[in-house]
Formats: C-alpha cells, structure tokens, sequence
C-alpha cells in the first residue's frame, strides 16, 4: 500500500473500525457519536471515499454495506509518525520521544514499557 495520510475524520473510522472490526455505516456511526455529533450521511461519504482511497474495503449484505479497514493500525502508525518525525522533528526520534513524553503525565506502567522497550533496544545493539 502507498504512503497516505489520513484525515482526522478518517481516522476516527479507522479507529471504530479496528476496535470492532467490520462494521456498517450505521454502527461507526453510532460508536462515533458517543463522543461527538457526526451526522449518518457524513459517516456514509467519508466512508465512501475511504474505499475508493483503498483505506476500507466493503461487502454487500443484503441491502446494507459491511466495511472493513484494509490498513492495519501499526502500519498507519508508522507511517504518521514518521512524516511528523520527518516534517516537525527534522529526524531527531529524542525530540519527539522528549516533546511527546513531555506533554501529558506517563503512567507508572508506560514508563516501565519504555524502559523494557529502550533495553531490547540496546540489548540488540551490543
């Protein structure tokens, strides 16, 4: 799949979409209403254009559409912070790690993550 970057409204799909799985119109819908007030026909047009941008794939069901997401989560994740690592951090990984870490309070249970993350890391490095 070629580099994309989704908009905003896409990735809150993407997100419904990999939370559930496959979904109708009607279910993303739902589930994005929950945190704000998203219209049934502006779901169903952002949907639609993610399919022909090849981001979701979607079957007939009887007389509804089941999407699907076609882009898997870590794939989009790498590809959005590389571009902002490239665009806003001009390649430094330690700005972004710093701003990022910098910017809210990182649980306990985060902070252990990284850690064991940052020793894999240099346990390959040796």
């Amino acid at each position: 799949m070629p580099s994309f970057k989704p908009t905003d409204g896409e990735l809150q799909i993407l997100q419904v979409l990999w939370s559930r799985g496959p979904s109708t119109v009607k279910e993303v819908n739902e589930q994005l209403s929950l945190k704000k007030d998203v219209g049934y026909t502006t779901s169903l047009k952002i949907m639609q254009i993610m399919h022909e941008k090849g981001l979701v794939d979607r079957k007939k069901d009887g007389r509804t559409h089941i999407y699907q997401a076609n882009v898997s989560r870590e794939q989009t994740q790498k590809q959005m912070v590389d571009k902002l690592l490239d665009t806003a951090f001009k390649g430094s990984a330690s700005q972004l790690v710093m701003q990022a870490l910098g910017n809210h309070k990182t649980s306990d249970e985060e902070l252990n993550k990284i850690r064991k993350f940052l020793d894999k890391l240099e346990g390959g490095n040796k």
